[in-house]
């Protein structure tokens, strides 16, 4: 079947783009703006309850199947709310980082003679942390908040050798193989990249499961 018999079939089942695309452009004025990243997710077996998490990087919201649009509306900024409340609490201060990070100094790299001066949460989508030797402050993406100890431990731990080791050559290796959980550790950050790419784009996705 060519394309002018498959858009002549077609016609009467699909909606044309530019309706499509009008429909999301109301859908999404009436949200509030600076909303982060987010999905609707349309639950055939729930019926009443809703429930929101963040799935890398993106905030997923389940609703029940046949909730409707003006409740759904009216769901997703409180969801969301609750969703960087529960965040808020897990987030660690940054003396909370620094004590991570010289626990982590005392029990893996004992014979290192550098220790960091600061460690903090930083806006940061293309790297998992930073260093600067000068100063010896250490940054750690934010999109690690909430993330499994053993995860942000392993970044923290990475960016100590950095410390007195700056590539990535194999005394850094030698000293980055001392973190048991590394392997688990790259799995998941792996996992997490895989899911930012294929999770949804834009403002919001709906699905139906």
């Amino acid at each position: 079947m060519d394309n002018f018999e498959q858009q002549t079939l077609f016609t009467d089942l699909l909606p044309p783009v530019a309706q499509i695309s009008k429909r999301r452009k109301r859908y999404e004025a009436a949200l509030p703006t600076g909303l982060p990243e987010f999905k609707v997710v349309r639950n055939q077996r729930r019926r009443r309850s809703m429930s929101a998490y963040r799935n890398a990087g993106v905030i997923e919201i389940h609703i029940p199947a046949k909730m409707s649009k003006r409740q759904e509306l009216e769901a997703i900024p409180e969801m969301i709310a609750m969703v960087l409340r529960r965040e808020a609490k897990e987030r660690k201060s940054d003396q909370q980082l620094l004590d991570i990070g010289l626990t982590l100094l005392k029990k893996y790299l004992p014979d290192f003679s550098t220790t960091p001066a600061s460690i903090n949460w930083r806006a940061m989508n293309e790297r998992w942390g930073s260093c600067t030797t000068v100063d010896r402050s250490i940054r750690i993406s934010d999109r690690l908040i909430g993330a499994p100890a053993f995860v942000l431990n392993y970044i923290i731990f990475h960016e100590l050798i950095h410390l007195q080791v700056p590539g990535h050559d194999d005394q850094f290796k030698y000293y980055l193989n001392r973190y048991e959980d590394q392997a688990r550790a790259e799995a998941f950050l792996e996992g997490f990249e895989i899911g930012c790419q294929f999770g949804g784009s834009g403002v919001m996705s709906a699905i139906n499961i």
